[in-house]
């Protein structure tokens, strides 16, 4: 059940802070927020609480081993174009002025450098802040290959279906390629993938013949096997 009274005063708050403008309006925002999460059940959890800091506040750290690749950075740019800003950027501060990135760097790079992105978030940047208790820089350390090693790889089993069901819907190469960031061939490579499985699917072999997609595979199944491309930035 609805506390009207409660309901009421958000009411209230969301009109006063739709009349302020600017800087302004973004500072109450955030005092708003945080005024929230201090009685919120979910505390304790950072991703309860996502501020917008201006980009000037927001640095680096000096220790992320994480490259990302041209293609998969022009992915990345591409995404929070069209889909805009969906994670946080995890960082740690000793203040409430100097944030420094814990994870995210590439979604901080993107908001700081394309302009079109910079202009739509005002030179603003999404922030999570990690709990103080974790601040000194071994567990920071720690925590940025944790979110660098925890994302995992996409299965190309699972990717060929993916690309097939777009195509079904109508998407062509191009399309996909573009929204995946894939290059072309990686398209035509995960389509054959799922035609020749789904081709053979109710065929018996004999126990001499084996399948398998393990890049390991002593007899060079990671040469004929497409690459799919890892999980999104970090």
């Amino acid at each position: 059940m609805v506390n009207k009274h409660v309901e009421r005063l958000a009411k209230e708050l969301a009109g006063a802070i739709a009349d302020l403008e600017g800087a302004e309006q973004i500072q109450a925002l955030n005092d708003a927020r945080r005024a929230l999460h201090k009685v919120s059940p979910f505390r304790d959890e950072p991703i309860d609480l996502v501020q917008w800091i201006q980009s000037g506040h927001v640095k680096a750290n000096d220790w992320n081993p994480n490259t990302v690749a041209p293609p998969e950075m022009r992915l990345l740019e591409h995404s929070i174009m069209v889909d805009h800003y969906t994670q946080p950027i995890v960082t740690w501060t000793q203040d409430s002025l100097l944030h420094e990135v814990v994870d995210g760097f590439h979604r901080c790079q993107v908001g700081r450098s394309v302009q079109a992105i910079s202009d739509r978030l005002r030179g603003y940047l999404p922030v999570t802040t990690v709990h103080s208790s974790r601040g000194d820089k071994s567990n920071r350390m720690a925590a940025t290959i944790r979110h660098n090693r925890a994302r995992g790889r996409h299965g190309v089993d699972a990717m060929s279906n993916v690309v097939l069901e777009l195509t079904r819907r109508n998407w062509d190469d191009e399309r996909i390629a573009k929204e995946l960031g894939m290059e072309a061939d990686e398209v035509l490579r995960l389509k054959q993938v799922r035609g020749i499985a789904d081709a053979f699917a109710d065929h018996a072999f004999s126990e001499a013949w084996t399948y398998t997609d393990d890049p390991e595979n002593e007899c060079g199944a990671a040469e004929a096997t497409p690459h799919a491309p890892s999980g999104r930035d970090i």
